[in-house]
């Protein structure tokens, strides 16, 4: 091949490659791809638990005593793309240790997958799909600690992730102040609706400032009706639940954070204590806050109380965590952590010891 040839076909080539890097950078401008994600994991080492916490029930941290190894708690991938300036789409999978296949290993899962219109109209966007509920994307935003541990209501299974549902979010107040969210799922999380009972969520936000939140969460969820035998009858019930919430934090960026949230949550004739049929009243209280040194090492604590039964008693648990993190590269967190879990006694005079578990957890985006 001549040299004169050899310099066209070079020239073609680069050619080609300036048009297509051309045409892909203005679609990306109109149609950006964007992917991203998360893991995070452990390696655990279950100093103490009672013999029978295993037959205990509302445990937040079981396993066996002196149990330890490596785990992975999530992995998750982000694929957000605009189809137009109005209409964006987010589809996320995840995996983890609950999660498994029929073989035992680490199973994935559809974690959001919805589209958004934005903007439908000023200020508000509607959402459908499999998405965020509304119940406490603010207060574990001020957590900041989802890798050590979720917020109270989604670890006390008050209210689930994650619905399949329609919302409309958006702002009250122009400056964004005052912000709403309103959504009907099927209440059924992640998995395929089972029957026709619904759940509406509500939720108000307010910030006077950049620092300081506070909320108010409700929501209202039907179900089928519950039966009890009562005497000689056999009787149904109404088994509708409502839950609300209330949060308050406040942060100042890379110095403090702090907050406070309580919920109550009550299922209509949801138990029967001696031949009498009575609602059940589940409410837990968190505070936890994080004080920043510098912008590589912080430490954070956290204390919850919660009772799944107000009517009962030796039922409450207690649990602690504190985790000292060391932050770099941004997007790589290393924290040495300690989770402490108590129990109310089961009946008088009959203790349950309670239980510690040692961490050193790994965290990193992408």
């Amino acid at each position: 091949m001549s040299r004169i040839s050899e310099l066209k076909i070079q020239t073609l080539l680069t050619t080609l490659v300036v048009l297509l890097s051309g045409s892909l950078g203005a679609q990306d401008l109109v149609n950006p791809l964007r992917i991203s994600g998360l893991v995070f994991g452990d390696y655990f080492y279950n100093l103490k638990r009672d013999a029978n916490i295993i037959q205990a029930k509302d445990v937040a941290i079981g396993g066996n005593a002196k149990f330890n190894g490596f785990q992975f708690r999530r992995i998750n991938l982000t694929f957000d793309y605009n189809i137009s300036s109005r209409f964006s789409t987010r589809l996320r999978f995840e995996a983890d240790q609950q999660s498994n296949t029929s073989n035992g290993r680490i199973g994935i899962y559809v974690r959001d997958a919805f589209i958004r219109w934005n903007d439908i109209f000023k200020g508000s966007d509607l959402i459908l799909g499999i998405q965020p509920v509304p119940a406490y994307e603010i207060s574990e935003s001020f957590w900041g600690h989802r890798f050590i541990e979720k917020t109270i209501m989604d670890l006390r299974g008050a209210v689930s992730s994650r619905d399949f549902g329609l919302s409309l979010r958006g702002r009250i107040t122009p400056g964004g102040s005052l912000n709403y969210a309103v959504m009907i799922g099927n209440n059924s999380g992640n998995r395929p609706e089972y029957d026709n009972h619904k759940r509406i969520y509500s939720h108000i936000q307010f910030s006077p400032d950049e620092n300081f939140s506070l909320t108010a969460y409700g929501d209202y969820s039907s179900s089928d009706q519950i039966r009890y035998q009562v005497g000689n009858e056999l009787m149904m019930f109404n088994a509708d639940g409502y839950t609300m919430a209330l949060f308050a934090g406040y942060r100042k960026r890379e110095k403090v954070s702090a907050g406070a949230e309580v919920f109550r949550q009550t299922v209509m004739n949801g138990f029967k204590q001696n031949e009498t049929v009575k609602d059940k009243n589940m409410h837990g209280v968190s505070l936890f806050g994080t004080w920043f040194f510098n912008n590589t090492l912080s430490l954070a604590g956290r204390y919850d109380y919660f009772d799944p039964n107000s009517d009962t008693d030796g039922d409450s648990r207690n649990i602690w965590m504190v985790s000292f993190d060391y932050t770099t590269e941004e997007r790589i967190v290393i924290s040495p952590n300690v989770i402490y879990e108590t129990y109310e006694e089961p009946a008088p005079g009959v203790n349950t010891d309670p239980s510690l578990t040692l961490r050193v957890t790994f965290f990193y985006t992408f």
